[in-house]
């Protein structure tokens, strides 16, 4: 067996090949001083590792090839591997064919981590044996043997892993949104989405799809799976419908077969914005589902605070408050959390641009925002984008921690700062997460030089 990428997923499928008995060569472009320290342990249980790139005689030697999802399928020796007709499979595929239980699947372009955390904690806090992993950072193939027969598996899957799985088939698939993102790397949008989609390609009568009533892409899922006679249940943040999940004014309700129920208040929901709404639609959906009482999840939905670098709030100094969504790494994402807000908003917008359109922002930040600060390497495309269709401040910035101390000067008590990027993070930090923590840093450096000047 051959594993391609020595990231956690890489990593995570080696070790569990090995275990298994298998002879496993773990493939990394990456010189052998750059890999994790991890690798070695792996090297003295009986792992070969070949480092400095891939070698396409490894690959055809191979009787299935495991590719980590951050390894595009156009690299040339998997290409020459796939030719030849050896199997390639994902991390997330080898996991199902030994994970025990059943198994809720999350995707989606915006909000995967946050509702598959609800999930994994409507299903827990409810006495259900649960466990979290996928995309969110916990390889799948590690879950497997904690897995139990009478237990849930909540797996978060992204694009790039569901184009490698073949027989993966979870007993619910929940779709949250799809919209323009990593175009860099499917190359269209309609390969995007069907990489999304190979989530329900195997459904049938006996699983269960829960699908965003308002997403554009919808019908064409739905499609897939009458044709499939698989049942779907939908949910709506914007209108009421015959059947599902739907909220109508101050209420979440469920409606089936004709008869509704009140499951939440939208008083018992935390966090802002519509998107996270949808989120926790999504989530309650599958809760009452897999039989959650409603009580049950009204109290873990009261207690959900989302997850950091989500519309996460850092601070409020001044009577300002600062919002931190640095896993806003695409246009989508950053249309939402602008739209989270009303009026008095100063946002961050910029980094590495992911072949997105800038200007669908300029709708959503005309009537609410204050002004706008742009850094990083797409700060010009996305000022041309937006030129001519606001009549607020929009300026450059060397680097985050000016951009935000700039935007604490311009606002007033009752505004609100947000770093909803719209890009990727790579041309000034490691990832989004660094990019957050950064802000954060920032923010609270800002608001203890306030308070000092105070004082």
């Amino acid at each position: 067996m051959v594993v391609v990428g020595a990231g956690v997923s890489g990593i995570e499928a080696a070790r569990f090949l090995r275990a298994q008995g298998a002879q496993v060569t773990l493939s990394d472009g990456r010189a052998r001083d750059k890999l994790p320290a991890a690798v070695t342990a792996l090297q003295a249980q009986g792992v070969t590792v070949e480092a400095g790139g891939h070698r396409a005689a490894t690959f055809l030697g191979a009787d299935e090839i495991i590719v980590s999802p951050g390894v595009p399928l156009t690299t040339a020796p998997l290409q020459q591997a796939q030719q030849a007709g050896i199997p390639i499979s994902g991390e997330i595929e080898l996991a199902f064919r030994h994970l025990r239980g059943r198994t809720v699947a999350i995707t989606g372009t915006n909000g995967k981590s946050t509702t598959t955390t609800l999930i994994g904690q409507l299903l827990a806090e409810a006495g259900l044996p649960t466990q979290v992993g996928g995309n969110i950072g916990v390889a799948a193939v590690s879950l497997v043997g904690t897995a139990r027969d009478d237990g849930w598996t909540v797996l978060e899957c992204s694009s790039f892993q569901l184009e490698t799985v073949h027989t993966f088939r979870p007993d619910i698939g929940v779709l949250l949104n799809i919209t323009p993102d990593h175009l860099d790397r499917h190359g269209t949008f309609e390969n995007y989405v069907a990489a999304k989609l190979n989530l329900f390609r195997r459904f049938g009568v006996d699983t269960l799809a829960v699908l965003n009533a308002d997403d554009p892409t919808t019908p064409q899922v739905a499609a897939l799976l009458a044709a499939q006679r698989a049942p779907v249940m939908l949910f709506s943040a914007q209108r009421e419908l015959d059947e599902g999940l739907f909220v109508r004014g101050a209420e979440i309700v469920c409606r089936t077969r004709g008869a509704e129920q009140v499951v939440l208040h939208r008083t018992d929901v935390s966090l802002p914005g519509r998107h996270n709404l949808e989120n926790i639609l999504a989530g309650v959906a599958v809760a009452l589902t897999v039989g959650v009482a409603p009580e049950e999840a009204r109290a873990t939905i009261r207690r959900f605070r989302g997850l950091e670098h989500r519309m996460e709030l850092v601070a409020e100094g001044s009577g300002i408050r600062y919002f931190n969504d640095s896993k806003a790494t695409n246009v989508a994402a950053a249309r939402v959390a602008i739209e989270a807000f009303p009026s008095g908003l100063h946002v961050i917008l910029g980094g590495v641009a992911k072949d997105d359109n800038f200007a669908p922002l300029a709708a959503a930040l005309a009537p609410r925002a204050a002004s706008v600060a742009l850094i990083g390497q797409a700060a010009d495309t996305i000022a041309a984008a937006l030129a001519g269709r606001l009549t607020q401040p929009v300026t450059r910035h060397a680097d985050l921690k000016e951009a935000v101390c700039a935007l604490a000067q311009r606002a007033v008590p009752g505004d609100t700062i947000l770093l909803a990027p719209a890009c990727a993070s790579f041309d000034m930090f490691d990832n989004f997460e660094h990019r957050g923590r950064v802000f954060k840093a920032v923010v609270q450096e800002v608001i203890s030089h306030a308070r000092s000047e105070a004082s």
